[in-house]
């Protein structure tokens, strides 16, 4: 029923949207309280002895259905006359409502088939108004009942779990955004929130916060089932003493189920330190139960510890927030310092403990609001403060995950980025002096002629050697008159060859040319002339030989001017100078061929 909108045309107006909004959340409280009723009722007719008829049937249903929502009960029928409370949620039947109120909140603020998407505000008040209508009427219906509703409970959690739910709706609905914040919000938080960096650490925190919580919250749920496992005897009897026929004994099985939740909270608090009372005298932790517990027949209670001083299976609970805080610091160096990444990537310590410090944070946070909700009163005298006290296991928590968790993440990042790398840092070049095979070879040398060839491409000629400028003199001028200084056009060459040694300093043109001595004074070790056509053609042989495979297969190509032995002949400038001399070129008189 929550998938399908009520019929409305195509055109929708303001009020139509709001309407059909708040439509969808009365239907959303309609059928989580249908359906508790239905199974209250079924109960109900199956039992051979009911105390009452079908109005006390759905007065149970509507106070539990209330009761769903973290709502206060009172029952009024009790030996002493005075009310006893009921404050212990079965977290278990939260899932329903929270489920129902957050779709509804979210088809209702899908587009339209015009795509036009309805104000995210507006949609927001109408199913919260519409849900909060039915809870009311609810909560006037159960007055006559065996389970009356605390008014004072009615805004406070119910009203808070109704909007959390219905804007946790809205939120998916518009894509789940991470920012930016409202105007209203701080100006510093806004302009944190629109740096890409400070939302993906906040998101990498909240992240791990949860994965903490859910780590200590499977690990209380061990704790329970290995202690009932332990005490499978006791909690078999007081399943089949608390009623004799099958409707109260299935109805014994399906709160307990409800209560599964409640108990893995329970064994988190526990192994956490701070523990949960049983009673206002009487207190289970890892060192043992202190006090008289007043301790009502139920099996799930079989699991609590036997009165006295703890035993070593009691210590070992501890594990458990241990094993929590290294799920947080493992979570947050996935992104810190991952496996499969580059070691530029890698957050610094600052911003690794920082992140941690934030995931232990809200992890401490979420136990605390957990916890604080897995407990609460049970009657009157000493069964008034009965669970974990939150405000004990959030920093307990808090302090286990920073403690053990920060000094972990960074112990982790510091042996992940240790000497010698690991195969992740592709960034850092592997010397180990080793061959590995014929392949990893080759491509080694394939990928060092090719950074290699690259460092090349910034020089204009590499392969030839540089040409020193030389001025050419007229024929007529005297052999001792000084060459002209070459000032523009290629006559500038040395000078930006030599600006370009200073800026590649370290780098020799010729350090990829095999180790072959070759003779300083212009001959090789075979006699073969460094300019001549054999000298070139060994060269070029030897760029190919080095380079892995990376130049053409193609002899070099000797330019014409370069082929002849002669100087060409070059035509004179105004001041009766060679134009081809004063270039440096090589047809000037003493210039290298």
């Amino acid at each position: 029923m929550t998938e399908r909108s009520p019929m409305l045309p195509p055109e929708r107006t303001w009020t139509l949207i709001l309407a059909s909004a708040l439509l969808r959340g009365a239907v959303a409280a309609g059928l989580g309280l249908a359906s508790l009723a239905v199974l209250v009722t079924v109960l109900w007719i199956s039992s051979p002895y009911p105390d009452s008829g079908p109005g006390g049937a759905l007065r149970t249903a509507a106070g539990i259905w209330l009761l769903a929502h973290g709502a206060e009960l009172l029952r009024p029928d009790t030996l002493s006359g005075v009310p006893a409370p009921v404050g212990v949620v079965p977290l278990l039947l939260v899932a329903g409502p929270v489920w129902l109120a957050h779709r509804a909140a979210r088809d209702a603020a899908e587009p339209d088939e015009g795509g036009r998407r309805p104000s995210q505000a507006g949609v927001f008040c109408a199913v919260t108004a519409g849900y909060l209508l039915v809870v009311a009427g609810a909560a006037a219906y159960a007055r006559g009942g065996p389970l009356r509703v605390v008014p004072e409970t009615l805004a406070f959690p119910v009203a808070l779990v109704v909007t959390g739910a219905a804007a946790a709706g809205v939120w998916t609905a518009a894509g789940r955004p991470f920012g930016p914040l409202p105007s209203w919000a701080p100006l510093v938080l806004q302009e944190a929130m629109a740096r890409t960096l400070f939302r993906d650490r906040a998101a990498t925190a909240c992240r791990a916060a949860a994965t903490g919580a859910a780590v200590l919250l499977g690990g209380g749920a061990l704790v329970v089932a290995v202690a009932l496992g332990r005490n499978a005897a006791a909690a078999q009897e007081s399943f089949l003493v608390l009623s004799g026929d099958w409707s109260g004994r299935t109805a014994v099985l399906l709160l307990a189920v409800a209560l599964v939740p409640n108990a893995a909270l329970w064994g988190a608090a526990y192994g956490l330190g701070p523990g949960f009372a049983l009673g206002t005298g009487a207190t289970a932790t890892p060192l043992g139960l202190s006090g008289t517990p007043a301790v009502p027949d139920f099996p799930l209670l079989a699991a609590v510890p036997a009165p006295g001083p703890a035993t070593p299976l009691n210590w070992a609970a501890c594990a458990v927030p241990l094993v929590a805080a290294l799920a947080v610091a493992w979570c947050v160096l996935r992104r810190a310092a991952p496996a499969d990444g580059p070691r530029a990537r890698a957050w610094s310590p600052r911003e690794t403990a920082l992140t941690t410090g934030l995931a232990a944070l809200g992890c401490g946070a979420l136990m605390a609001l957990l916890t604080s909700a897995a407990g609460g009163p049970l009657g009157t005298g000493a069964l008034g403060a009965f669970g974990p006290v939150g405000w004990l296991a959030g920093p307990a928590a808090l302090a286990w995950t920073a403690i053990v968790g920060v000094p972990a993440a960074l112990l982790v990042r510091v042996w992940r980025l240790r000497e010698p790398g690991w195969a992740w840092r592709r960034d850092v070049p592997e010397d180990d002096g080793k061959k590995d095979g014929k392949k990893t070879e080759d491509a080694g040398r394939k990928e060092e002629a090719g950074k290699k060839k690259g460092r090349r491409g910034k020089k204009a000629d590499p392969v030839e050697p540089k040409r020193t400028a030389a001025s050419a003199t007229p024929a007529s001028a005297p052999a001792a008159t000084p060459p002209a200084p070459a000032t523009s056009g290629p006559a500038a060459a040395p000078e930006e060859d030599a600006m370009d040694d200073e800026d590649d300093a370290g780098f020799e043109p010729y350090d990829f040319l095999p180790t072959d001595p070759w003779h300083e004074h212009g001959k090789d070790l075979h006699g073969n002339d460094w300019h001549g056509k054999d000298g070139r053609e060994a060269r070029w042989a030897s760029l190919k030989q080095g380079s892995g495979g990376l130049m053409a297969d193609f002899p070099a190509h000797i330019p014409a001017a370069l082929r002849s032995d002669e100087p060409s002949a070059a035509p004179a400038d105004t001041d009766g100078r060679s134009t081809r001399g004063a270039q440096g070129g090589p047809g000037a008189p003493g210039a290298t061929p």
